[in-house]
């Protein structure tokens, strides 16, 4: 009756309905957070004068100790069984670990919310957005540290599965239905990180001193059908994500462990695609040798330009009809033409040791470039898809004006962001999590 005054008076006095709105949404807010409440204090935790400390020991009944946390309705109190375990020295709440809040001072609600929007923009504004939507104050300090050690424990918790699926200890089931081709494309970029992270690497600038470490991205997407013309068509919402900060190595487990939970020991044609860089090929071939290996044609191209560009001297004014030629040579899959072309030039010193170099690209990849084969198959021959996750997925939320990152808060939001990419985003709260001190 009071809410229904309320919204009334504010209607009469001429506020318009957005005040009645906001004013029916804190009513009932207030009345969903005692009933929340009540149901919370129906079971207050007590499992017995003595239980299982977790660790071997027994701990003891000690009193009902309060705690408050913050909900999507508000601050909610619970009066909760407390024990404690002589032998380990540590105190606990069973009740806790029941509703997910252990170590927490955000519900398991609220902290999904936050992190949904720490993961799409900027931890302040995000703050406003759970503020202004939702009726929730946090700083944006706070939603920024209880998202990144969310997504750091999702990303505990894919690297712990790729580690099973990797010992076979965990055997995915075939996706169904059964796509006809899987692709798994990676690529790299820099990430703008603190200081800290990047002491004692290397860098491009003019001082050499590193300022960004390279996240590695893969990209997961299947393939069924073509176009009237001939064309690979994606199969929609099929794309998959993951990124990491690890070495070459422990991204390969991941990338394998992805790999064959989205059918690639099922799928009739697995093809990996990638930039050229050496690094990629060797984990292909360690992970996956029966794959067909597509360097991404577009890279090619412009390794193509690099070479014409390294010969224009030699070129003259024939510069743009050769580098025609011999583009139609690379669509054709035809890297013998582009080496013999590109040979007959009598070079000698530097020149000749950087044409080996530029060659080298085409001659260690000949395999991969068979493009006129591989449109015939109608396959995919450019990695497309990786560099738009590169830009989508990492530039577009971490690599914004001003930004510097520590590589676990970076890892935590890539993960997010890859989850949600992905269509996974409620794996992420289906997984305990240890984050005391989050908040």
């Amino acid at each position: 009756a009071r809410l229904a005054g309320a919204v009334a008076a504010s209607l009469a006095g001429g506020e318009g309905i957005e005040a009645a709105e906001l004013a029916i949404r804190a009513g009932l807010t207030r009345l969903g957070r005692g009933v929340l409440e009540d149901l919370l204090a129906a079971d207050a935790g007590y499992r017995g004068p003595r239980i299982d400390c977790g660790t071997g020991h027994q701990a003891e009944f000690v009193s009902y100790r309060d705690k408050t946390f913050d909900t999507v309705l508000g601050p909610v109190t619970l009066s909760r069984a407390w024990y404690h375990c002589k032998d380990c020295r540590h105190g606990f709440a069973p009740r806790d670990a029941e509703l997910g809040v252990a170590g927490e001072t955000m519900s398991p609600g609220l902290a999904k919310m936050s992190a949904r929007a720490a993961a799409a923009v900027p931890f302040t504004p995000g703050a406003g957005l759970v503020g202004e939507l939702a009726g929730i104050r946090l700083t944006g300090r706070r939603l920024g540290r209880h998202a990144e050690a969310d997504g750091a424990a999702a990303a505990a918790a894919i690297e712990e599965q790729a580690a099973a699926i990797a010992a076979r200890t965990v055997i995915p089931l075939p996706p169904a239905p059964l796509p006809d081709m899987l692709y798994v494309a990676i690529d790299g970029t820099g990430v703008p990180m603190v200081t800290a992270e990047t002491e004692g690497r290397d860098g491009k600038g003019e001082d050499g001193r590193a300022r960004t470490r390279e996240v590695k991205l893969c990209c997961a997407f299947t393939q069924t059908t073509v176009d009237d013309d001939g064309y690979p068509v994606r199969d929609p919402h099929s794309s998959s994500y993951l990124a990491t900060f690890a070495p070459a190595a422990p991204f390969g487990t991941l990338m394998a462990a992805e790999a064959r939970r989205r059918g690639a020991a099922h799928v009739r044609q697995l093809v990996v695609l990638g930039d050229g860089a050496p690094w990629i090929w060797n984990l292909a071939t360690r992970h996956f040798p029966e794959a067909t290996a597509v360097v991404d044609l577009y890279h090619a191209r412009e390794h193509l330009h690099e070479l014409a560009k390294l010969l224009e001297f030699m070129l003259g004014d024939h510069r743009t009809e050769w580098l025609a030629e011999r583009l139609t040579d690379l669509d054709n899959g035809d890297t013998g033409a582009i080496t013999a072309a590109a040979r007959a030039f009598p070079l000698t010193g530097v020149k000749a040791a950087a044409l080996d170099t530029a060659l080298g690209y085409f001659e260690n990849n000949a395999h991969r470039m068979a493009y006129a084969r591989f449109r015939s198959l109608g396959m995919f021959v450019g990695s497309g898809n990786v560099e738009a996750g590169c830009k989508a997925i990492v530039g577009q939320r971490l690599k914004l004006s001003g930004m510097h990152w520590s590589q676990p808060g970076a890892t935590g939001i890539l993960t997010l962001r890859c989850q949600q990419a992905s269509g996974r985003w409620e794996e992420i709260w289906q997984q305990p999590r240890s984050q005391a001190g989050a908040a």
